[in-house]
Formats: structure tokens, sequence, C-alpha cells
């Protein structure tokens, strides 16, 4: 399978800060998430894709609240989020890899599912050996509520999201002997101060970047089978087929006599 292209790790990214609540036993991650929305609205123009004005506050908290997860997680890991709401009738896919700090997604509003219940889907990578996919229902349409339910059920600890700013939130999980009375108590004025009223000590700066990886030979490889099966039903009368990119919604134009080229290249060992 072609190589996912990786982030250009000299370019600047999004940096969060997470501490350890030393007299409360949290983790807390912190950031503002407006370097990150940039890149997302950037990429969105490119691909000739609009967010309806619903749709598009949902993924803004669903980004947030994603990355500062990723940043509480160990850096070997890989992981992706399908958070499906009932009402409005839509998906939201989120995708990161710690290893590279590269974060992308996409929303989903056509051939939506419908079911009697939101359903949030995680699924995890570390390394070769550990791999997890969890599920839980969920009420509302707050994305953030739906990832504090997952922890909840899922991790099995408390996780609490504060918006503190318009692009600008917070995470705080529960660790072991966490003084839960407080942490049920938190507020988002209270978030800022704690520099102040607690003692913090710094675990991690991570730099995070809107980048999907995706390329031509990746998609390609997404068409093989189809190819492979019937040529004239994937491509009909025309020379080439339009096709996104499930993570991230970028378009590529597949010619079709590249994909036979594609096909000829991979061989008996392709079949």
């Amino acid at each position: 399978m072609p190589e996912i292209t990786p982030p250009n790790l000299a370019e600047p990214g999004l940096e969060v800060c997470t501490h350890f609540i030393r007299s409360r036993n949290a983790l807390l991650a912190r950031a503002s998430l407006s370097e990150i929305y940039v890149d997302h609205y950037l990429h969105l123009a490119t691909q000739g894709m609009k967010l309806g004005e619903d749709h598009d506050a949902m993924f803004k908290r669903a980004i947030a609240a994603f990355v500062l997860h990723c940043a509480a997680q160990p850096r070997t890991e890989i992981s992706a989020w399908t958070i499906n709401f009932q009402q409005p009738l839509v998906n939201l896919f989120l995708a990161g890899d710690n290893t590279t700090g590269s974060v992308t997604g996409r929303v989903f509003n056509l051939n939506v599912k419908e079911g009697p219940e939101n359903l949030f889907f995680a699924d995890v990578v570390r390394g070769t050996r550990y791999k997890r996919r969890s599920g839980v229902g969920f009420a509302g349409s707050d994305p953030m509520a739906a990832v504090e339910q997952y922890y909840a059920q899922s991790e099995q600890r408390a996780a609490r999201y504060f918006q503190l700013a318009e692009e600008e939130f917070a995470l705080v999980v529960e660790h072991p002997d966490c003084d839960m009375p407080w942490f049920r108590a938190l507020t988002p004025e209270q978030i800022p101060l704690l520099e102040k009223t607690e003692t913090l000590t710094l675990l991690e700066k991570r730099v995070f970047r809107w980048h999907c990886g995706c390329n031509e030979p990746r998609m390609m490889e997404v068409l093989l089978p189809a190819m492979k099966e019937n040529p004239g039903e994937l491509f009909g009368a025309e020379p080439k087929v339009e096709i996104r990119c499930p993570r991230c919604g970028a378009k590529y134009d597949i010619t079709r006599v590249a994909m036979e080229a594609f096909v000829a290249d991979k061989g008996p060992a392709g079949a």
C-alpha cells in the first residue's frame, strides 16, 4: 500500500501544553485552536467544500475536543473518531497520528444511517500490538458531551471540556485519586486561574497540524478492487473518475489510463 505523505515537521503548528495538577491528581490540556481552524478552512476552500452553519459549529467543537484528547494520549497512539448524530443527521469524522502531530477529518451529511440513538465510535492503535474499537451511545448534539460520555464508559475515568473563549478550550481528565468534588465543581472561569490557585507541573508541549497525507496512489488503491472487478462500471464512458479522500474530502481525478497502468504495475501479486 502506498505510504501516506507525512507532514512537514519544520512548518509551524498549534502548540498544546499539558499539565499535571499535583494537589488534585488531574491532567489539564489547554490551547487556542485558531491555527488549526485556519488550516481547516483553507483546506475546505481549496477543495471547493462548504459546511452548513450548524455542521460547521459542531465540527469546530469536535476538532477542539479531538486535538486536546490527542495531546493527553501516548505519543505512539493513532486514533480515529466517528460521531453519529441523529438530530441533525450527520457524521463527524476525525483522525490523528500522535507520532507526527497530524490531525484531519471531515463532515458527512449525505446517506447518513438513521438509528434509535446517537453513537460515538473510537478506534485506537498503539504500535503493532494494541488495537481497540469502542462505541457508546450519547444524548444531545454537542460533540464535547459525546466525548465526555466516551471517557466515562470506555476510558473508565471522567473528563470535562471547557470553552474559555471563542476558539480557546481546555480539557481536564481524572487521574487516580483525583479530588472528585473539586473536579465536578470546576467552572470555565476557574480554568485560567489554575496556575495561581493550584500547583501545575508541565508534562509536555506538542505541536499539531491539519494534515491528512492522502495522495493519488492512495486513492488508486481504494479504487483497485472495483477496477479489477468491473472497469466499465467504474468509469462508464468517461475518461476519468472523481474520488474524494474518505478522511479529509480532498478531490482527486483519476484517469482510466492511469488506473490501468496502476493495475498492471500491481501484477499478479496484487490480484
